[in-house]
């Protein structure tokens, strides 16, 4: 075990103490650590924006057909 020497004594004494082993303890020591974690939340919402009137499925495909034949007589 990779333990400081004065954390292995305060260790040893508390699993003699209370009769649970040194490994339970570490188990549940590591438990309480990550339950009482605070995690970072998203502080940002995701962007939204209006892009003008509602396209139709069809009229979508039009759109980046026509873009993508546009690109291509650039080249």
């Amino acid at each position: 075990m990779y333990l400081p020497d004065e954390l292995e004594v305060r260790l040893d004494a508390e699993s003699s103490a209370t009769g649970v082993s040194k490994a339970e303890l570490i188990r549940r020591g590591i438990a309480m650590l990550l339950d009482s974690a605070e995690r970072p939340k998203r502080s940002r919402e995701l962007p939204v924006f209006d892009s003008g009137r509602s396209r139709t499925p069809d009229e979508m495909d039009d759109a980046v057909y026509e873009h993508i034949k546009e690109r291509a007589a650039r080249r």
